[in-house]
């Protein structure tokens, strides 16, 4: 990215910050942000404005008033237009669908009377005034309508699927629960990640997992060549049951904490990983099992419940070895998954317990909208051009 090197406010802008100070902030954003927008309509034409050039995709069409309720008071942006249309600045609402989820997070446990003192001046600060549940209820339908068409949306051809949950704290029936996020990614034929689908359920029982697998194929998911996930029991029936025919890989960074319960010394762990790494980061499949049968006989005699636990489970982990070589470290574990979930709970960090399902859902998707977003127009996680 490059930077303006003369870049300068304009000089009214930088006398009413010297005399107002922060009361100068709402005007400030509206400058920042319209020349933002402004350089990304010229990034999506291909041509500044009034530039003959061979690479222009369109032609500017003056501006729109839009006025936003932000938390620095009412701004009023100038939105570009394009005038053959399908362009809308993402400068304006990137963050906008998270922070409305949270917003409506954290005024449903005001409204529901379950808030801290904290809570309530976090809510009243986001909303910029005290919300009513009737206020709430009608902001959340209109969300959730909007979530839900994208938790719902076709689906088509993915060459790997991941598959994983973590737990939320969510109130229900009067008590703290903690509630399964089930979540799955895939990559598709172009080698871009996408979240294909997120359900907020009771546990990893098979009967969620194998609804949320179900409902996966029915919006369309097909052409899977390799499914990646740990071992959980009711994730493994869900999976044979409705994707019993493809390919699975089991997490080798779950495997490796796995083994962990069988070595009957702490000395040995560190042992013990280093020989399963080897396994993993074998070249092929053939010296991967080569690793394999020698591991399991050094330690047949002073760990047998190990040995016994290696050959049964290892070459489960083993299966990313029938892909391309430049595929396996991205596809061998569930680690993006993990880190995604991270990073979900980071932006929902404020909410530390959900008043209701439906507030932890909303929130969920929200944010995973945004990011598979940002997945979608980022860089090629898997190149698939050339793989052998």
């Amino acid at each position: 990215m490059t930077y303006r090197e003369d870049f300068t406010l304009p000089p009214e802008i930088l006398a009413r910050i010297a005399s107002q100070g922060f009361e100068a902030l709402p005007e400030l954003i509206r400058v920042v942000v319209n020349a933002a927008m402004q350089t990304e309509r010229e990034q999506y034409l291909q041509a500044a404005p009034y530039q003959h050039t061979d690479e222009r995709q369109g032609h500017a069409n003056g501006y729109k008033p839009k006025t936003v309720h932000t938390r620095v008071g009412n701004i009023t942006f100038s939105i570009p237009q394009v005038r053959e249309g399908g362009f809308y600045p993402g400068a304006l609402e990137k963050g906008l669908r998270s922070e409305r989820a949270l917003t409506l997070a954290l005024a449903e446990m005001y409204v529901q009377g379950v808030s801290t003192r904290k809570v309530k001046a976090i809510t009243e600060q986001l909303c910029g005034v005290e919300v009513s549940s009737a206020q709430v209820s009608q902001a959340a339908a209109l969300l959730d309508t909007e979530l839900e068409k994208w938790r719902n949306r076709p689906l088509g051809e993915y060459a790997y699927l991941f598959l994983d949950a973590y737990y939320e704290q969510v109130r229900e029936d009067g008590q703290v629960r903690h509630l399964a996020v089930l979540v799955a990614v895939g990559i598709n034929l172009h080698g871009k990640r996408e979240i294909l689908g997120v359900s907020v359920s009771l546990s990893e029982h098979e009967v969620h997992w194998r609804a949320f697998l179900e409902k996966l194929k029915a919006r369309g998911l097909g052409g899977v060549q390799l499914i990646t996930s740990d071992d959980h029991a009711g994730l493994r029936a869900a999976r044979l049951a409705v994707f019993g025919g493809i390919p699975w890989q089991r997490c080798q960074f779950h495997l490796q904490q796995n083994a962990q319960a069988y070595v009957p010394h702490k000395d040995m762990q560190a042992e013990v990983a280093e020989d399963i790494r080897t396994i993993f980061n074998a070249p092929d499949r053939t010296t991967a099992d080569a690793y394999l049968a020698k591991t399991v006989e050094k330690y047949r005699k002073i760990a047998s419940r190990l040995a016994e636990w290696m050959t049964a489970n290892i070459p489960e982990g083993l299966m990313a070895f029938s892909f391309p070589a430049a595929h396996r470290r991205l596809i061998r574990t569930t680690n993006g998954v993990e880190r995604l979930h991270r990073e979900v709970r980071r932006r929902a960090r404020v909410v530390s317990i959900f008043p209701n399902q439906a507030s932890c859902l909303r929130l969920v998707s929200a944010v995973l909208n945004e990011i598979s977003d940002e997945w979608l127009t980022g860089r090629t996680y898997i190149s698939c051009e050339g793989s052998k």
